[in-house]
């Protein structure tokens, strides 16, 4: 039986409808990744799924009893609520009164003795210590201290305790829009091992490549105001979708072969018009009606990076540097590294280790408070702000781009800049709207727009992939590959990172930087594994790396790579460690993915708990492998 039903949703906010008449089924289980360019409406159909919006026609029928739960995409700024309260809030009335509770018990008057006595008769009356035990049970299982206020928290922290309060009810149905936003690459792996374990049905909306694949057991995509399904996985929509285009081309190119056929006949000399066929003509009618109805799809983004004079063949060379605030935090130390023309560097670490303070130290917003960092020659940079903060939102997109130009010059060609908006996917309507009305997605093509239309040989990207649609992402990705200059990007889109870098700055949270060829599957392979995924005895700081990035140059040495201080036994078991380590991941990854389907729970029970315990056991046996080949890797380099 269906658990949500979306029936003939329709809703305008401009000349082509968001939704037209759209239906869509999801059954109890699933997975549900919804897809569509930016601008389609994605967020704005959840937000009528969750009662936001009101469709102008239509309805959404939740199956009777069925609960629905959201977790919003944007975090809060400044909620000074504990991580109890925000939980606990998911159930207004008791949820407030367990606040109050914890808060009075920890006072000594009369007067908050008595209202402390009031208080506890309303909970008994509302069943409210059960809740309790659940809100305190799952800020446990997530490992979340009950008394930490959110507006201390990280954003993967904050993510955890809203994932909490939407959880701590048992819904049905999950509703997420753009849920790793902002996450590092663990807070990624935790949200996706989270919601794996969830047992109701999910519907989120996300352009993550890797978190779909991980996650989706369905893709529905939002085109044109219809809802179309593919009960596929991700890789496997991609294939239909591109012949679903191609058959649509043809289907589109027959109609109007037929059309002008029609109207070439229409149009024949009066003698033939006495004769005519009424019915024909009443179906020409149809045609052209018909044809002017069509929703045209809408075209792929066309843009280029500007190339600026080619910049010295060195671009940053640093030599034991090292970066303090005045507090005597140490954020970078002891670090040499080359960065040379050409260079395409991902910087990855989880959030809060230095990344966007490296990059200033490397481009000289930053001077480094030890040793010597030098600059190249003939550098101009572009800088792209994952905050967006260059982009002026009172103000439209004419305004941004041309700051009272009508013509800009790109790549030594004179464009008008309304034109060049249109390769962006602005039209002259929108391109005079003002910026605090634009989309996640549409704010970021401005910011590529504005960055892109100067010339640049340094291309600085923090965090470019949020809220871009695939086909957008595509072409960055490919006009980064193509670009002559050196690319610097902070990004925790694995498979961002994958097509673009040619090498891999990683930040572990001490200080130190440590350089590998390759990007992110490049990174783990040679070994490298985030603080946060290490046994606590083994997160220790990793020694610092002092080699160039470039790709040509000596870079750390390999897993499984022979030392000198080992036993021939002790070789050979370190030789066998990633293979072994390998074989771990993938069985965990194969038992997570059987766990993750929809039908996983409504199985056997003796085979879920068989199941689950191997799991357990797989982890554990990962974890003690990892830990034997730290220990035998710093013996053989000792």
């Amino acid at each position: 039986m269906p658990l949500l039903n979306l029936e003939n949703l329709s809703l305008s906010f401009g000349l082509q409808p968001l939704l037209d008449n759209a239906n869509l089924v999801i059954e109890a289980g699933e997975r549900v990744c919804l897809l569509g360019r930016n601008g389609e409406g994605k967020s704005t159909l959840l937000k009528i799924l969750s009662g936001e919006v009101t469709p102008d026609g239509g309805k959404v029928r939740l199956d009777e009893g069925a609960r629905l739960a959201v977790l919003p995409q944007n975090l809060p700024t400044d909620d000074t609520r504990t991580a109890y309260e925000v939980v606990a809030g998911a159930f207004p009335e008791t949820g407030a009164l367990l606040a109050e509770f914890h808060e009075l018990s920890q006072r000594a008057d009369d007067a908050s003795m008595a209202r402390l006595m009031k208080v506890q008769e309303r909970l008994e009356a509302l069943d409210g210590w059960l809740l309790d035990q659940k809100v305190n049970a799952i800020l446990a299982n997530y490992n979340v201290n009950p008394d930490q206020r959110l507006n201390t928290l990280s954003g993967g922290w904050q993510r955890r305790v809203l994932l909490a309060r939407a959880l701590v009810g048992d819904p049905d149905i999950l509703l997420l829009d753009e849920p790793t936003n902002h996450l590092d690459v663990p807070a990624i792996a935790w949200l996706e091992n989270a919601l794996g374990q969830f047992r109701g049905a999910i519907l989120f909306v996300s352009h993550d490549r890797a978190f779909i694949r991980r996650m989706a057991t369905r893709v529905v995509e939002l085109d044109r105001g219809q809802l179309v399904s593919f009960a596929a996985s991700y890789d496997r929509y991609l294939d239909l979708k591109e012949k679903a285009l191609e058959e649509e081309e043809r289907q589109n190119a027959l109609f109007d072969k037929r059309l002008k056929q029609e109207e070439a006949w229409i149009r024949q000399g009066i003698k033939a018009r006495r004769t005519r066929n009424m019915g024909r003509v009443r179906a020409l009618k149809a045609m052209r009606e018909e044809h002017r109805q069509r929703r045209v799809r809408g075209g792929t983004a066309t843009f280029s990076v500007e190339d600026a004079a080619r910049s010295g063949k060195l671009v940053v060379e640093a030599a034991k540097a090292g970066f303090s605030y005045p507090d005597g935090t140490q954020v970078i130390r002891d670090m040499d590294l080359t960065i040379l023309r050409g260079d395409k560097i991902g910087l990855v670490g989880e959030n809060g280790t230095g990344k966007t303070t490296l990059v200033r130290l490397l481009l000289g917003g930053l001077q480094p408070t030890e040793g010597s960092i030098r600059l190249g020659t003939h550098l101009e940079v572009a800088y792209f702000d994952q905050l967006r903060g260059e982009l002026d939102l009172t103000g439209n997109a004419l305004d941004n781009l041309a700051e009272g130009r009508e013509f800009i010059d790109i790549n030594g060609q004179s464009k008008h800049v309304l034109g060049y908006l249109q390769d962006f996917l602005f039209t002259p309507e929108r391109a005079r709207s003002p910026v605090s009305v634009f989309s996640g997605g549409e704010r970021a093509r401005l910011l590529l727009a504005k960055l892109f239309s100067k010339p640049a040989n340094v291309l600085v990207l923090d965090e470019p992939t949020n809220d871009l649609d695939v086909e957008t992402l595509e072409l960055l990705e490919a006009q980064l590959v193509d670009f002559k200059g050196t690319v610097i990007v902070i990004s925790h889109d694995r498979e961002f990172l994958d097509n673009v870098v040619t090498d891999t700055l990683f930040l572990d949270g001490s200080g130190r930087v440590q350089s590998y060829v390759g990007g992110y599957d490049d990174w783990r392979r040679q070994g490298g594994r985030f603080p946060s995924e290490l046994p606590v005895a083994e997160a220790k700081p990793a020694k610092a790396v002092k080699a160039p990035v470039s790709s040509s140059e000596t870079q750390p040495k390999a897993p499984g790579q022979k030392g000198k201080k080992l036993s021939y036994k002790l070789k050979l078991e370190l030789e066998s460690l990633p293979a072994r380590i390998e074989g771990l991941e993938a069985e965990i990854e194969g038992l997570q993915a059987r766990i993750a389907s929809p039908s996983f729970y409504s199985g056997d029970a003796a085979v879920v708990s068989e199941t689950l315990a191997t799991l357990t056991r797989v982890e554990q046996d990962l974890e003690a492998a990892m830990e034997r080949w730290m220990e035998l890797e710093e013996q053989a380099a000792g």
